[in-house]
């Protein structure tokens, strides 16, 4: 009798074992579906997000071109978006094709707004 019943609960653990490999096979099955529908939404919306872009740019081109916008004044804004993001005077004279000095010359008057507006907050706090 005891033979039986050990063998019963033997059979019942290892058929518990058996469903629980099956519900984590499925339940991981459902985390990858979901995983998969997220990837797809969100590149959905990078995709739409870039249209946008694009059509903002062909947009800007279309009014620099109608309002008469230089070559050089595109250039400027490039130069100055590229220095608001960080990037070295040395990466932006390249990727502008300019040279550095040029570029120290086009951002003169931005960078040095910039000290001066710090330099009002840093005798702001010392007289404080």
């Amino acid at each position: 009798m005891m033979v039986w019943t050990l063998a019963l609960l033997f059979g019942a653990a290892v058929v518990l074992l058996i469903l629980s490999f099956i519900k984590s096979k499925q339940a991981e099955q459902e985390a990858e579906q979901k995983m998969e529908q997220f990837t797809i939404s969100l590149l959905k919306e990078l995709n739409q997000l870039q249209q946008k872009v694009q059509n903002v740019e062909i947009d800007t081109e279309i009014i620099a071109q109608k309002t008469g916008a230089s070559k050089q004044r595109l250039v400027l804004r490039e130069v100055i978006d590229l220095h608001r993001r960080g990037y070295s005077l040395e990466s932006i004279a390249e990727k502008s094709q300019l040279n550095e000095n040029e570029i120290k010359r086009l951002l003169a008057p931005y960078i040095k707004s910039k000290d001066e507006r710090s330099d009002v907050v840093d005798e702001s706090t010392i007289n404080a």
